[in-house]
């Protein structure tokens, strides 16, 4: 399945999603489904962070290896401000980590490898599947997004790591921040009143296809700026092949790349400024 139609259908699915859950609101407002006092969700705003895995789909990757999968750690931080009972506007500070290494793939020959820790921001919409005042126990929702990444490929050579964008291995000089569309799924448990515990998947496509610094084919050596950036273009020498010739592919423009993130996440709920003021009168109270 190409990376576009899988864009597609995510976009279509959250659609639907949103416009199911508008009609929800409509029927939801001014009452408490809980059958409690009925609170503006407005302004609500909660607290994010997530841990966990990520995963590189790209130019370098040709298939799952389980024993190789090239897993790193990715971290998140953010808010949620809610605007509806079902829909939150979501805005999260990222980090990441991922890496591939041919040698384990099908196209062993090219020899290339890369590893990379990038931040990126992400701001979008989140829409729970639950109303707000509802109160449920476990909330499924869906999330999608707009935001930058800002890549940093490296690779190693004889013991030492190399940034791969300043040296631009395929005569290309890139965008170092290129868009990331974000889209995913995930679902909430109350653990208490404020406290939120629960999983998310997220798949963030890069509009780039030089996460891994392979995309197209490979250059005129002659045409490279040093020695180390023909040295690292074209890595097959170093396991006895022949060197790769101007105009093979060196990676695919059909698809660009993608990273996947599995997290486990904590949401805790500030409130709005409502709360925060009814909260001050009761600690301080008027005679």
């Amino acid at each position: 399945m190409s990376s576009k139609y899988l864009i597609r259908h995510i976009i279509a699915s959250f659609l639907f999603f949103s416009l199911f859950i508008a009609q929800s609101d409509g029927n939801a407002q001014g009452r408490s489904k809980s059958g409690g006092r009925y609170v503006s969700p407005f302004g609500m705003l909660s607290l994010t962070g997530g841990i966990g895995v990520a995963y590189y789909m790209g130019d370098l990757r040709d298939g799952i290896n389980m024993k190789h999968l090239g897993l790193g750690p990715s971290i998140s931080l953010g808010a949620l401000y809610r605007l509806t009972e079902h829909v939150s506007a979501r805005g999260e500070l990222r980090f990441y980590q991922v890496s591939a290494d041919q040698k384990y793939s099908k196209n062993f020959q090219n020899n290339l490898s890369f590893k990379t820790f990038n931040p990126d921001i992400n701001l979008g919409v989140q829409a729970d599947l639950f109303s707000f005042n509802n109160q449920p126990k476990v909330n499924p929702y869906l999330f999608g997004g707009l935001g930058f990444t800002l890549l940093n490929p490296k690779a190693k050579l004889d013991g030492t790591w190399y940034s791969l964008a300043p040296l631009q291995t395929e005569g290309v000089k890139y965008s170092r921040t290129p868009l990331v569309f974000t889209a995913g799924i995930g679902v909430s448990v109350k653990a208490s009143e404020r406290l939120s515990l629960g999983a998310e998947l997220c798949n963030n496509f890069v509009n780039s296809d030089y996460l891994d610094d392979a995309s197209s084919v490979y250059p005129n050596a002659d045409q490279l700026q040093s020695d180390l950036a023909r040295r690292l273009s074209d890595r097959a020498p170093e396991i006895g092949l022949e060197p790769r010739q101007p105009g093979w592919h060196r990676g695919s423009v059909t698809n660009k790349d993608s990273y996947l993130f599995l997290q486990v996440r904590a949401t805790y709920l500030i409130g709005n400024r409502t709360q925060a003021q009814e909260r001050k009168k009761t600690r301080c109270p008027k005679f």
